[in-house]
């Protein structure tokens, strides 16, 4: 972390802190001051609840929420948000803390980004801050909004009347143009990158953007002799800005004119996008999951396509769960954040069993992240936006016949290839032998061997034998699991104590003064303060926050008897703290016999034994 971004975290956890307006020397600590009250009024806007649900899906568990932590791998769930305390924590991996960690963890951003988004979001306007504080990633983000807004204007000015003519055509209508901003990136070498600099942008910000390309040599046209290194990576294109899931804009697709494409050689592609900078990663983005991603959740289903048309389209039908892969193969990383949203997919890409190779390894990482996936069937040549253009009722009839991925891989085989002679059985296995393969559950694993059984007359015995040889070719999903460090049994002792001194303060009084050093340093300051008075708020940020770590897992641990437990484990603690004083007190008495100090070594043998009574039975 940072220097200013471990600033701006302590101004976070000391929101109590009033600093006096100071003199002109002391402008960033007064910087700071501000930007403590503004955390706070963000914080006093924002649910905490709100706030996460709109990433993961979270259920209710008594006073609190708990949901499958997004930060490691799980079965069960281990993460629990605290609407009363406003914190999050997850048991499993050990993250927590406030809104603020949360979306600097699941966004992968500084603190002063995730407090523009939070602000953003609260709608508060954030005053006037030290220029040290804005990040290059909110340099990006400038840009890419500006470029945005240029691309916008020049769609429904004079310039951009063929794509607008185009975009009508296709049949879009003129809220969704304006809906998704759609715009038109003029066919001018430098037509948007002197628009940025003369905004007060520099050149090697427009290209870290991926919205102007470094020159290598000069174009070879006569009419037109570029000055400067660089010149606009988008020309003569519509432009589809592409959006973080907080709809900020972080890259750009553009589709080429037709009539352009028949001017210029073939070689040009028909799309082209944002190289990966800062801010846009094409294997992590979904194009119009900012828009869709409760719609996903309330469904509890998502349709995955493969362009921009198809997506805009589509919801302008009125199909609201619908994102795409926007050129690119379905990536691990696309799926983990679907996974938050639903765990059920519909895709409708090509998938001809024979087809592309990218678009089924794809749906087999799907089928390994355990996704319940169907496939929607189209008529050949055709894609969703063509389907709905023509008629939407068509496209909501292939929504509800889609069918489950091994119905459709069953089907494919079936019709392919002759089940009765002995090569065609070779060759269904082929197909169907690896999609069972990678059925994560066994039971359904087990259900499609069956299947398999009675439609090729083959013995199942024989289908699991071959399951066995089925190497699978695909690189293993990504381990996102946390391994926290294994932790000594007097430190879950102390855990344990402390929850139960929490649930019930009367359980203090069973620790004695004397007592209090044997614990550390943070448990102890925290029985020290319990004891002295439960009820105040401690000064301290880091005991604040164990007290309310401690008090989230007493609430959502099954229910315990908290005097006899705590007798139970105050007890075991003791006995401990005595055991490692007696093996300190042994380790003393061989160091004395290595030097021949009989003298010392029968007073500790002495000191040995006094202890050794003061162990509980």
């Amino acid at each position: 972390m940072n220097g200013l971004a471990w600033r701006a975290r302590v101004v976070e956890r000391l929101p109590w802190v009033r600093i006096p307006p100071p003199p002109q020397s002391f402008r960033f600590l007064y910087s700071s001051y501000k930007m403590a009250n503004q955390i706070e009024e963000i914080k006093n806007k924002l649910d905490i609840v709100e706030v996460i649900g709109s990433y993961i899906k979270l259920k209710k568990a008594g006073a609190n929420y708990k949901a499958l932590c997004p930060f490691h791998s799980e079965k069960k769930a281990s993460f629990f948000v605290s609407p009363s305390r406003q914190i999050w924590k997850c048991f499993g991996c050990g993250a927590g803390h406030s809104i603020f960690d949360f979306v600097m963890q699941i966004e992968g951003v500084e603190f002063g980004d995730a407090l523009r988004i939070l602000a953003k979001r609260a709608g508060v306007t954030l005053r006037r801050q030290d220029p040290r504080l804005k990040t290059e990633r909110k340099r990006l983000y400038e840009i890419c909004e500006v470029a945005c807004q240029f691309f916008q204007k020049r769609l429904e000015s004079e310039v951009g009347k063929i794509a607008k003519d185009y975009l009508l055509q296709r049949g879009l209508k003129e809220e969704s143009i304006k809906g998704y901003r759609l715009g038109y990136a003029p066919d001018a070498w430098r037509g948007l990158s002197d628009f940025l600099i003369s905004k007060g942008y520099k050149s090697e910000e427009i290209i870290k953007a991926g919205l102007a390309i470094r020159k290598e040599r000069s174009p070879t046209s006569d009419t037109y002799k570029l000055s400067a290194n660089f010149y606009d990576r988008f020309r003569g294109r519509i432009m589809f800005p592409v959006f973080d899931l907080n709809s900020q804009v972080i890259g750009f697709g553009g589709r080429i004119l037709p009539q352009k494409k028949e001017e210029l050689e073939k070689e040009i592609p028909k799309y082209m996008n944002t190289p990966n900078t800062l801010l846009y990663d094409k294997s992590k983005v979904l194009y119009n999951l900012n828009k869709v991603r409760m719609a996903i959740r309330k469904k509890d289903f998502c349709i995955l396509v493969e362009g921009y048309f198809d997506t805009i389209l589509s919801s302008q039908a009125g199909f609201e769960n619908i994102v795409a892969t926007s050129g690119t193969a379905l990536t691990d990383s696309q799926l983990k954040i679907l996974k938050r949203y639903s765990g059920n997919l519909f895709t409708a890409f090509d998938m001809d069993i024979a087809g592309k190779l990218a678009t089924k390894r794809g749906i087999d990482l799907a089928q390994l992240r355990g996704f319940d996936i169907k496939i929607i069937t189209m008529p050949k040549g055709s894609d969703p936006a063509d389907i709905i253009s023509k008629n939407s009722k068509q496209w909501q009839e292939l929504i509800q016949e889609a069918k489950s991925i091994l119905e459709f891989y069953f089907e494919s085989a079936l019709s392919r290839f002759n089940k009765e002679a002995l090569e065609g059985k070779k060759k269904i296995s082929k197909v169907l032998l690896p999609v069972i393969k990678r059925i994560p559950d066994k039971i359904e694993q087990s259900f499609w061997v069956e299947q398999m059984s009675k439609v090729l007359g083959i013995k199942e015995e024989a289908i699991f034998e071959e399951l066995k040889k089925i190497s699978l070719d695909l690189p293993e999903i990504s381990s996102d699991f946390i391994k926290r460090p294994e932790r000594s049994r007097r430190e879950l002792l102390e855990e344990r104590i402390g929850i139960l001194a929490l649930l019930e303060p009367e359980n203090l009084k069973l620790i004695t003064k004397e007592e209090i050093p044997l614990f550390s340093q943070k448990f102890s300051k925290l029985i020290s303060h319990l004891k002295e008075d439960a009820q105040k708020k401690p000064k301290d940020p880091e005991l604040q926050e164990l007290i309310d770590f401690l008090s989230l897992k007493g609430e959502v641990e099954e229910e315990v008897e908290a005097p006899k437990d705590f007798k139970r484990c105050l007890k075991e603690f003791r006995n401990l703290s005595t055991k490692e004083k007696l093996n300190e007190i042994s380790g003393q008495i061989k160091e004395a016999e290595i030097k021949n100090d009989f003298s010392k070594v029968k007073k500790l043998i002495q000191k040995f034994n006094l202890l050794a009574k003061k162990i509980i039975k």
